[in-house]
């Protein structure tokens, strides 16, 4: 796909901008952050700490990426409420919290739980609505806005790039409400885009899809060629609730008879079968409790039972099984192959829906399906449910001065800690997650490698590309291959990406120095360390065991507190 974002083909109804949606022809700023992702977010806070003008460019008109626009509560490693972050986003942590606690009816119980989590999901210690998730990065930005610092530009996307030689002097977004183009130029430009925009536009060295192990030497690597189109599954969330006895069945989606066969593995509520299997329910009996079997609970965003009673109708969750879709890829075709793709994931989260809805065994009072299911626009934004923007595990790469590679930190090669990063700018300590068949195996790279790896550092040189100067990643596009992708995609650690990266920006306009001479001059490589620390980043890991995520660290232990503080769902009543 030629690049130039999603947003002329993704939303069925102009979405209205809390931002800026008509635009001066030109700007001029120190810094341009591509991309209002999760990255993007820390990567202008960063800048604008460090007192830089910064403008961020967004072709949804939401910032917060996957944390907002795409819908997924934060995946995140088991020691996340103590250390393996940085100050700022255990600060976006706690500013959700404050935010419930602040702005909504919290029950007693949950009033009272220093680890409140909001959504009482298993996949995360924290899981929320996407508004509140923006209106807290709204927030965290709202004294740079003030102080012009910060600019934010909604409905927009990178259209081409003006470079020379080696350097990239700007930018032009084009509007997808106005069609108007805006120049902008800025000295240093930060992709934070999800697909890794900018990198075809100014023509940098980037890779996509699987490397070879012949090129990477990493033990989980494809042997054989590359395979720059074998790019993992990404998933178009969709927000619902559940008001058991009304009737909310949608239309039924034009391509619903293609991927309803796809979906024979999910029950109402039990299929009789191992327990390792009922996760696929989308509703757990109530005898049983309702984590480990229920899919309900694994991505969910608003758990009613945390809140005074009455005072809401039902949770609010985002699917988490039956929606992945793998049949094509946003990046490695053209830009009509990419739009079939992205229309066919929306197509199928909705199929999912409807069969939900209309013919999942266990129904409600024991009929086919449950339809009071409904979809919740509100919740994104948008007029369908869907989220406004697809959760999208893998981007396009830098090739990089430094590549992260999985023999650096694998358990069976180090026994005694990973391969440690002298340039550091932060950590990360989730499992490599890859939704892919792995090598030589029946099951995904996920559960394939589970154990096998120990947290990780972020590498500075994986933010420095080969040969442009002054163009950083901010999000999923760094120095990592296919098989490292899968612990640095996460949220904690692409914050740290984005925030590293403004950081790393404002202090080579300090210093008049490139990327490139920060990490290869000792003197300022402590020094900008030295930055970075007192900012609040942690470089490397006060102890060492192996990486894992939050759910596979507790999941097997018994009667483990999954955040819902007040239980209401004593029995099955909640599925009749």
């Amino acid at each position: 796909m030629g690049a130039g974002g999603l947003a002329n083909f993704s939303f069925d109804l102009p979405q209205k901008s809390v931002y800026n949606t008509t635009a001066a022809s030109n700007y001029k700023c120190d810094i341009l952050v591509v991309g209002g992702s999760f990255g993007g977010c820390a990567a202008a806070l960063a800048a604008a700490k460090l007192g830089k003008n910064v403008i961020i460019t967004e072709e949804t008109s939401w910032i917060g990426g996957q944390a907002t626009t795409q819908g997924v509560p934060t995946d995140e490693h088991p020691w996340i409420e103590k250390f393996g972050r940085t100050l700022s986003y255990a600060g976006f942590r706690q500013g959700v919290r404050d935010y419930y606690r602040n702005y909504y009816p919290l029950s007693t119980a949950a009033r009272a739980d220093p680890f409140l989590n909001p959504g009482a999901c298993w996949v995360s210690a924290l899981g929320f609505e996407p508004r509140v998730g923006m209106a807290v990065l709204d927030q965290m930005l709202m004294p740079h806005y003030t102080a012009g610092r910060v600019k934010v530009l909604t409905n927009v996307r990178p259209v081409s790039v003006d470079m020379n030689g080696d350097r990239c002097r700007g930018v032009i977004v084009k509007s997808d409400l106005t069609g108007q183009n805006i120049a902008i130029e800025a000295s240093y430009i930060l992709d934070a885009t999800e697909l890794g925009d900018v990198l075809p536009l100014a023509q940098m060295e980037f890779v996509t899809g699987s490397e070879s192990q012949s090129e990477t030497g990493e033990p989980s690597a494809m042997e054989g060629p590359p395979q720059p189109d074998r790019i993992q599954p990404f998933t178009h969330l969709i927000a619902i609730d559940y008001l058991p006895g009304e009737d909310h069945v949608i239309e039924k989606p034009a391509s619903y008879e293609k991927w309803r066969g796809s979906f024979k593995n999910l029950t109402g509520v039990d299929d009789g079968g191992p327990l390792e299997n009922r996760m696929r329910r989308l509703f757990a009996e109530g005898s049983e409790g309702v984590y480990k079997q229920s899919i309900w609970n694994f991505r969910r965003a608003f758990c009613k039972s945390n809140f005074a009673p009455g005072a809401f109708a039902s949770d609010i969750t985002m699917l988490m099984n039956g929606n992945s879709y793998s049949h094509g890829n946003l990046i490695g075709g053209s830009e009509e192959e990419a739009k079939l793709h992205f229309e066919q994931a929306r197509q199928k989260s909705l199929s999912l829906l409807y069969f939900l809805q209309t013919e999942v065994p266990s129904g409600y009072n024991n009929k086919p399906g449950f339809p009071g299911l409904r979809p919740r626009g509100d919740v994104f934004g948008t007029s369908d449910g869907l989220a406004q923007y697809p959760y999208v595990r893998e981007s396009r790469r830098i090739k990089a001065e430094f590549t992260v590679l999985e023999q650096h930190f694998r358990t069976d090669l180090h026994p005694d800690g990973p391969v440690k990063y002298p340039d550091s700018v932060g950590v990360g300590g989730y499992r490599v997650d890859i939704h892919l068949k792995a090598k030589n195996k029946n099951s995904s790279y996920t559960q394939a490698l589970h154990g096998m790896h120990w947290p990780q550092q972020i590498p500075l040189g994986a933010l420095i590309p080969v040969r442009v100067d002054n163009i950083i990643p901010a999000c999923k596009n760094l120095g990592v291959t296919q098989v490292t992708n899968g612990a640095f995609r996460l949220h904690p650690v692409e914050w740290n990406i984005g925030e590293a990266a403004g950081a790393l920006a404002a202090f080579c306009l300090d210093k008049n120095a490139t990327p490139r001479q920060v990490r290869k001059t000792d003197g300022l490589l402590r020094e900008f360390q030295g930055v970075i620390t007192k900012m609040g980043f942690e470089l490397e890991w006060p102890t060492m065991e192996y990486a894992r995520s939050y759910n596979s660290h507790y999941v097997n232990e018994p009667d483990w507190y999954w955040g819902e503080a007040d239980l209401i769902y004593s029995d099955d009543s909640y599925l009749k």
